[in-house]
């Protein structure tokens, strides 16, 4: 690099230098002075928005009152006259407001906005004030029946609840000798079931009775007692004299 650029180069820098040395500086020497001028356009703030707030408070009633007056309709105008305020004020608070409720505006021929605040009462107004729905004459049933409905057929007597067979014991089953049923001695629930034709939910529930054995005698074709182990779990045939 030659001693020219070096030098152009240097003469830039301290163009750059020293204005911003002469800005730190001021701002050192003056700190305090922008410190009191921040927190005094802070506090000059929050004593506006004090001041508004505490100026709503007293405004809030005269708003009440309007809103029931004229049913929700209001205009800058109506609240500038009715609380002799400012124009301009009158427009911030009711813009507030309507940020606050939700309020819809409209612009008038005019051009003056219009704030609609809907209450309760004024709903109700509104509901009344509409047309009731049309009433159509009515008619039977039976003339707007769908032509695939067709009507149930009339019952001459009640019918009676329909119940499940009780299981049949098959032919084969009926002529074999009780020797070839007690294969081993015994009989499950099912099998004595069939063998009693009757369910065998009823053995189940019947098989602990004092006087299982006398009710089986009578289901029995052979006239045979039967007696439940719960040991096994079985139903095996009573021999006569013993209970």
């Amino acid at each position: 690099m030659s001693e020219k650029a070096i030098e152009s180069y240097g003469k830039g820098f301290l163009v750059l230098l020293l204005p911003i040395s002469f800005l730190i500086i001021f701002l050192v020497a003056t700190w305090r002075i922008w410190l009191g001028v921040i927190l005094l356009v802070l506090g000059f703030n929050i004593w506006q928005l004090y001041k508004w707030q505490k100026w709503c408070q007293q405004a809030n009633p005269i708003f009440h009152q309007l809103v029931r007056e004229n049913q929700g309709r209001i205009t800058p105008m109506d609240l500038a006259i009715k609380g002799n305020f400012p124009g301009e004020i009158a427009k911030r608070y009711l813009d507030t407001k309507a940020g606050e409720f939700g309020a819809s505006t409209v612009n008038s021929e005019d051009g003056s906005k219009v704030y609609y605040f809907i209450t309760a009462s004024t709903l109700g107004s509104i509901l009344d004030s509409s047309e009731p729905p049309k009433e159509f004459p009515t008619q039977p049933v039976a003339q707007y029946a769908l032509p695939f409905l067709a009507p149930p057929p009339p019952q001459s007597h009640l019918q009676e609840p329909e119940t499940e067979s009780l299981p049949q014991p098959t032919q084969e089953e009926a002529k074999k000798p009780l020797e070839k049923q007690l294969m081993f001695g015994s009989l499950i629930q099912s099998e004595l079931a069939k063998r009693l034709n009757v369910y065998s939910s009823t053995v189940y529930k019947r098989r602990d009775d004092p006087d299982f054995s006398e009710w089986s005698r009578t289901k029995d074709p052979d006239g045979v007692a039967w007696k439940y182990s719960r040991k096994t779990k079985e139903f095996f045939p009573v021999e006569e004299g013993k209970s």
